[in-house]
């Protein structure tokens, strides 16, 4: 099976679930792995920021202010931001003992150089698409680089690929991503998977999903069909705790049917090759016609357009044949209805 690698997007809401257990952070983190690995992910992904060292502390919030109340992105940030590198190392032999990839998206400097002898590949958030030096600086480390392309034209997405290459990184996959939270069902504009696949084919593609979970989780299901080799969903264990990312996470079930949906579109999908199955060998026989008689017919007559007709089955003469049988004679005396053979004229 060729499953798209699947990222479990922790973000920073275990921060929540530990406040809602009463549990900390760590302990809570944790728990987001042990669930994740159950569920089948291949990876376990983290953040790593200070809220001083990405954010004003003017800079407005760009969420929906219903789900998370917070008015000023470095106030949220501010709430998550407690782990050091110390705990991402935690975090990083925590995740890897439980046969998960790990990574964390660096968002200043001293994270993407801390995070180096962790992470399985480099992931970039969308909102650093334009940050090419710093982009130059993370692809310069030589690891394989994934890339966010949300809110963006596609000649900015094409100056961060030309970043990553000219500082010699091309192991690079690009993530189609709507940056609204959640995204609309309407604003998915999955068919841009395909856009980046034309326009972008010496890189990989994928789709990193803000859409609310629907309960057949369509939205993955038919960004895998359009091509996606990874797709990353943001994780929770409970999608009604409040916060900034719960309301559009994907919970453990979730991922478990995206993943059923996975190995059911690969079983369907099957081979390009275009060839009779065996499964289809004897309704290939059977509901083909042959030629017919439609009277019966003396040994050494000559048969006519008008005595023959194709019927099921086809196990004698292809109807394929009737100019060749046409003008021939039967070579025995034949009952109406026999189905023809070349033994008999």
């Amino acid at each position: 099976m060729k499953k798209p690698y699947l990222i479990a997007e922790m973000g920073v809401n275990f921060y929540d679930t530990a406040k809602a257990l009463n549990i900390t952070p760590m302990e809570a983190a944790k728990m987001y792995i042990d669930k994740a690995a159950e569920a089948g992910v291949d990876c376990a992904k983290f953040q790593s920021y200070k809220a001083d060292t990405i954010v004003s502390k003017n800079s407005p919030a760009y969420w929906d202010l219903s789900k998370e109340p917070t008015k000023t992105q470095h106030a949220l940030f501010q709430k998550h931001d407690s782990f050091n590198e110390e705990d991402y190392k935690e975090l990083c032999d925590y995740t890897h003992s439980k046969g998960l990839d790990f990574t964390s998206t660096p968002f200043d400097y001293a994270s993407a150089d801390y995070l180096e002898d962790m992470v399985d590949f480099y992931k970039i958030s969308s909102s650093d698409l334009s940050n090419l030096p710093f982009i130059r600086h993370v692809a310069k480390k030589g690891k394989k680089m994934i890339v966010s392309v949300g809110a963006a034209y596609l000649s900015e997405v094409d100056e961060a690929i030309r970043a990553m290459i000219e500082v010699g990184n091309n192991d690079i996959t690009i993530l189609h991503c709507v940056l609204s939270y959640p995204t609309d069902p309407k604003n998915a504009n999955l068919k841009i998977i395909e856009t980046l696949k034309k326009t972008f084919p010496n890189v990989k593609v994928g789709f990193s999903d803000h859409v609310a979970p629907d309960d057949a989780m369509m939205t993955l299901a038919v960004a895998y069909m359009l091509g996606s080799e990874v797709i990353e969903k943001h994780f929770t264990l409970d999608k009604t705790l409040p916060g900034n990312d719960h309301y559009h996470s994907g919970d453990p079930d979730d991922f478990k049917k995206a993943i059923s949906n996975f190995q059911w579109i690969d079983s369907v999908l099957g081979s390009s090759e275009k060839t009779v199955l065996d499964c289809e060998l004897t309704p290939r026989r059977e509901a083909r016609r042959s030629l017919v008689l439609t009277r019966d017919m003396k040994a050494g007559e000559v048969i006519k357009e008008t005595d023959l007709m194709p019927k099921r089955p086809g196990t004698g003469i292809s109807p394929e044949y009737v100019e060749i049988v046409v003008g021939r004679k039967v070579t025995r005396d034949l009952p109406e209805d026999t189905i023809l053979t070349w033994d008999m004229i």
